[in-house]
């Protein structure tokens, strides 16, 4: 039997649980209208539950923007899916507190008729309490959480998760949630039983207890150490998150809630707290990754769909969701701002056998690669990221989607060309995109339809699939374009390529590889049955429901991998567009040949057999 106030009575509620604060709402309605639009305590408690969500999202948004703090992390593992899974209703405590307030708001009643907006006195009585009462109260509440019962029955779940996040600090048990309740109400308490409580206490006690325990748990060290330096004394009055990353890590020491001086009462301070947290300044966590992957953004909503927007959206893949559309034209602004001002950034990472994996962000949205006048800016941004990783010694890059678009940069030769002299590994990995694609192919098919033929994923399965003696009816109005395909396969396969000109002509074909978005009319061509294998962009839509739609190119990551927590676009946890795996492989496989341009057609089966070698499954 589970012990006592050790889970959530709400757990299986999931979004319904916020229904518990109906009465809450209804409430502060009834104030409301009482008071003829006056503002009771009832809706000072709502308005206090959903600032204090907004404090633990920004200090998440700001933890998670590791183009700005990933020097000064402290615990270099990432945030994987395991650790959001199990903090996802982080914000238990949050429906807990404000039940609870209400409860003695209402006990209360005419009581708190009258109270000021701002006394002063209340300020000083409140932080004289939280200085004599909550942190020593804390202290010896924490230190009895590591006793043997106690942490394995109740705090040990909070230290289950590995990298200390904002929303770690809210993750618990309700009877340590309690616990940190009566904490935080004392000094409100005091000083509203001594007279000095008013409505602005309460807001900025409440708000600046939440601020310090979201600093602390941000895992990005945002105090200089020359601060400590030039005042030693704030070394025991505020922590750091260096100072509460050790307690997680060796569970023996640095107890305190904010003030380590009662850690030195304790005799539980951690000698080498500032001493590391001086390195952690220095930049001792920061590496220079192995292997980069190069993305852009695909349009406003999705733009949405990263880690430090919404964590929780972006560790599933990513499908329209109405909570975006509220954030729509906030959104839309940061475009037009990333537009002017924005260079590439790091967006996540995770780590594979050792080497460390980035995606580095183009700040460029697919609409704008159709600008004729936007294409040489999106270039030299590209070609700035590509210097950037050649003066850091990463090994490997890979170009995503657009970024490698052949009438941009002819699939990253204009790179190439421009420097010869590059160190870093430029790749499209189309290779095993390609690769993906044919082995989806069932080994009876004799005859296929191919769209998107003259490109350059189209060349390489057309090429690829003559050579197998399977017809491919190759949909292209340009006959030059076409015989010069031809000319590239041996004599004895060419007859295997056939062009045609109209949809028509595959109305017996039950196999349809697709390059290129395709209308509704144009499906209706298919005949039932069908399978369409695509490697367009985004995917076409699934009007048929006659036919199998066949998902993007794409290749789960070997089981190893670590610190992964936010999926790819529409992508399944775990899995990555078959261009990002085939810049996994050459850098697993050390690779040092450039892949782009035109696809090798000898290459694909190699590339193939190494992605299996290295434990990466089709998806």
């Amino acid at each position: 039997m589970a012990a006592p106030l050790s889970s959530w009575p709400w757990a299986n509620l999931g979004l319904y649980k916020y229904l518990l604060c109906a009465p809450l709402v209804a409430k502060a309605i009834s104030e409301w209208n009482s008071h003829g639009g006056g503002v009771g305590w009832s809706l000072h408690l709502l308005i206090l539950f959903i600032l204090r969500g907004f404090v633990f999202q920004f200090a998440h948004t700001f933890s998670s923007m590791l183009y700005y703090t990933r020097r000064r992390r402290v615990i270099p593992h990432g945030l994987d899916f395991h650790q959001i899974d199990q903090e996802w209703d982080w914000d238990n405590f949050l429906i807990l507190q404000a039940l609870i307030a209400s409860m003695v708001v209402w006990q209360v009643g005419p009581g708190l008729d009258g109270v000021p907006v701002v006394q002063s006195k209340g300020w000083l009585m409140a932080l004289l309490l939280h200085v004599v009462v909550s942190e020593p109260l804390f202290y010896l509440l924490h230190r009895s959480y590591h006793r043997e019962y106690i942490f394995s029955h109740y705090h040990s779940i909070h230290h289950s998760s590995l990298v200390p996040q904002p929303m770690t600090a809210a993750f618990g048990t309700p009877l340590e949630n309690l616990a940190m309740t009566a904490v935080m109400a004392l000094p409100l308490l005091g000083a509203f039983a001594a007279g000095y409580g008013s409505v602005g206490l309460v807001y900025a006690y409440v708000l600046a207890f939440d601020f310090l325990r979201c600093l602390g748990y941000s895992n990005v060290e945002v105090f200089p150490a020359r601060i400590f330096h030039s005042w030693p004394f704030l070394r025991y009055l505020i922590y750091t998150p260096t100072y509460l990353s050790i307690h997680h890590q060796e569970k023996d020491c640095n107890f305190c809630l904010f003030m380590p001086l009662f850690d030195l009462l304790g005799n539980t301070m951690n000698k080498k707290s500032w001493d590391l947290q001086e390195e952690i300044n220095s930049g001792k966590n920061d590496r220079v990754p192995d292997f980069v992957f190069l993305a852009h953004v695909v349009d406003v909503i999705s733009s949405m769909h990263v880690p430090f927007v919404f964590r929780s959206l972006s560790s599933k893949p990513f499908m329209a969701n109405p909570l975006l559309l509220i954030f729509w034209l906030l959104a839309f602004a940061i475009m037009l701002l990333m537009w002017v001002f924005s260079k590439t950034f790091t967006l996540s990472f995770y780590y594979l056998r050792g080497s460390l994996h980035q995606t580095w962000v183009v700040p460029r949205y697919g609409f704008q690669y159709f600008l004729p006048f936007a294409r040489q800016g999106i270039n030299e941004q590209i070609e700035m990221a590509i210097l950037r990783a050649d003066k850091l010694g990463v090994k490997v890059l890979s170009l995503a989607a657009l970024n490698k678009n052949e009438s941009l940069n002819g699939g990253g030769t204009l790179f190439v060309s421009k420097h010869p002299d590059l160190k870093v590994r430029v790749v499209h990995g189309n290779t095993l995109t390609a690769a993906v694609i044919l082995n989806e192919i069932p080994r009876d098919v004799k005859e296929v339809f191919l769209t998107g033929a003259t490109s350059k994923l189209g060349r390489a399965i057309a090429l690829y699939l003559c050579r197998k003696n399977i017809r491919v009816l190759m949909l292209t109005l340009s006959t030059e374009r076409f015989l010069k395909i031809q000319k590239e396969a041996p004599a004895k396969y060419q007859q295997y390529l056939v062009q045609v000109t109209k949809y028509q002509a595959a109305k017996n074909c039950k196999t349809w590889i697709v390059g290129k978005w395709l209308s509704p009319r144009e499906q209706r061509w298919a005949p039932t049955g069908t399978h369409f294998h695509q490697f367009v962009v985004p995917p076409i839509i699934r009007f048929r429901r006659d036919c199998i739609y066949g998902n993007l190119a794409a290749m789960k990551l070997p089981e190893d991998v670590q610190g992964l927590g936010s999926c790819e676009y529409t992508m399944e946890r775990g899995v990555v567009h078959a261009c990002h795996a085939g810049g996994v492989v050459h850098c697993l496989e050390g690779w040092t040949h450039h892949e782009v341009g035109a696809i090798d057609v000898e290459r694909i089966d190699v590339v193939w057999r190494a992605a299996l070698k290295h434990g990466l499954t089709p998806a």
